[in-house]
């Protein structure tokens, strides 16, 4: 279970940065010149930590405890 959760929430955390980017974008102006490289940035460092607990999920499931 607690793997499930923390899948679930690093996945929200790059689907929200992924929004908040893609909004900032459309926004455009200043607001988008300061920041959609920096959360673009965010969203990558996101999805490596989301890989990561996937990865750790199933080296846990599989039973090499």
């Amino acid at each position: 279970m607690f793997w499930k959760v923390l899948i679930v929430l690093s996945l929200l955390v790059v689907a929200g940065t992924l929004v908040a980017g893609i909004a900032v974008m459309a926004i455009g102006g200043k607001t988008d010149a300061k920041w959609s490289n920096a959360l673009m940035r965010y969203r990558i460092l996101a999805q490596a930590v989301a890989v990561g607990v996937l990865m750790l999920a199933l080296y846990a499931s599989s039973g090499h405890q």
